[in-house]
């Protein structure tokens, strides 16, 4: 749906509502533009996803496409709108965002009751709009919420009962110390504890197993990813719940605090970035490769939820925990080069972990 824009001597639309996920990394807008009402869903660059929501004129009988080749909202047709006299504009008041616990989406409620969703599937470029309660059937410009409702009413009100329990005194502590000693029936006792987050959503930290005489290597881990589904793991994968709640590992000899930076850069990523880490995903360094935390000349990891197909010892089991019905997956960090991460993404992560197998290299990190 085109974003609105002011034709030449006409104001601009007025903004009604706009509200930042909780992670920064969308933009909920509702715009009303005298004539018509839409929410848009962005990025920092781009309108990802919108909907019409009201006419606030009779409606036509055919898309006005004068409108659109303007780059206006359209009028909704009279035969998808159930107030096809239109309705009065909307309070801004009246007006209130829920943000989905992934962060890739958001509902947009009037008075309490449920206005329109942008779902993090929905996508303009592949001709999929959010979904408004005043449209009947499909169109370009928004789907029929009251159709939908079978899985955006459930899924709203998972997205209700997790901000409250987040926002509630005791919840992230609560949940910390659940890892925390989840971590240590597995690994032992814990050493430092750092601060991932930085103060923003979601909150991270990292604990530090440190070697033992049966383990000769520390384990690093963060405890905080899995408080929150990521985001778009169900366009990818089928069986989401299996796949949307991960932590990070890894096993190194390096000097703790050096190898913990590595988490500064990837704890937050999914929700920052709007993606998902998975099994066999390999992620390049932001920045100069001699930047990179865990140097030897790498400039990228490979997150494997089974290292054991390289050299080492045997690989800690730390699968049993789980939070909001779903099972939480560690993923080892395993670096590697640039070439090594090209190769992956063009042969498949099994390709990758047999030549790094044939090489010899280990999955536990060592300096240099």
């Amino acid at each position: 749906m085109p974003k609105m824009r002011a034709r030449p001597g006409q104001a601009d639309p007025q903004i009604l509502m706009q509200s930042t996920s909780p992670y920064e990394s969308r933009r909920m807008l509702v715009e009303y533009d005298g004539t018509t009402t839409a929410a848009y869903l962005n990025d920092a660059a781009n309108s990802i996803a919108a909907t019409w929501i009201a006419n606030h004129q009779p409606a036509p009988p055919t898309t006005d496409l004068s409108r659109l080749n303007a780059g206006r909202a359209p009028i909704m047709p009279v035969a998808h709108t159930k107030h096809p006299a239109g309705r009065s504009p909307l309070d801004p008041d009246s007006l209130a965002v829920l943000w989905f616990e992934e962060g890739d989406g958001a509902a947009v409620f009037e008075n309490g009751q449920l206005l329109a969703v942008i779902p993090g599937w929905a996508d303009m470029t592949k001709g999929m709009p959010g979904y408004s309660r005043d449209i009947i059937g499909q169109t370009p410009f928004g789907w029929s919420l009251d159709d939908a409702m079978e899985g955006l009413g459930p899924r709203t009100e998972q997205a209700s009962a997790f901000w409250k329990w987040r926002d509630a005194s005791g919840s992230w502590g609560n949940f910390q110390q659940a890892v925390l000693g989840h971590l240590l029936s597995r690994l032992g006792p814990g050493a430092h504890y750092w601060d991932a987050g930085g103060g923003k959503q979601p909150a991270v930290g990292v604990s530090e197993r440190p070697a033992t005489a049966d383990r000769p290597y520390t384990v690093l881990s963060t405890v905080g990813m899995s408080c929150q589904r990521m985001p778009v793991v169900e366009q990818f994968i089928e069986e989401a719940d299996e796949y949307t709640r991960i932590e990070l590992a890894m096993a190194t000899s390096m000097p703790s605090t050096q190898a913990a930076r590595i988490f500064l850069w990837l704890a937050q990523y999914p929700w920052r970035a709007v993606t998902w880490f998975g099994p066999g995903h390999s992620v390049r360094w932001y920045h100069q490769p001699a930047t990179f935390p865990l140097g030897g000349g790498n400039e990228a990891v490979l997150l494997l939820d089974d290292p054991g197909g390289l050299v080492g010892p045997d690989v800690p089991d730390l699968g049993g925990f789980s939070f909001g019905g779903d099972p939480v997956r560690w993923l080892w960090v395993i670096p590697i080069t640039e070439r090594e991460r090209l190769l992956a993404k063009e042969r498949g992560s099994a390709s990758l972990v047999n030549e790094l197998a044939a090489q010899r290299r280990s999955w536990v990190v060592s300096a240099g």
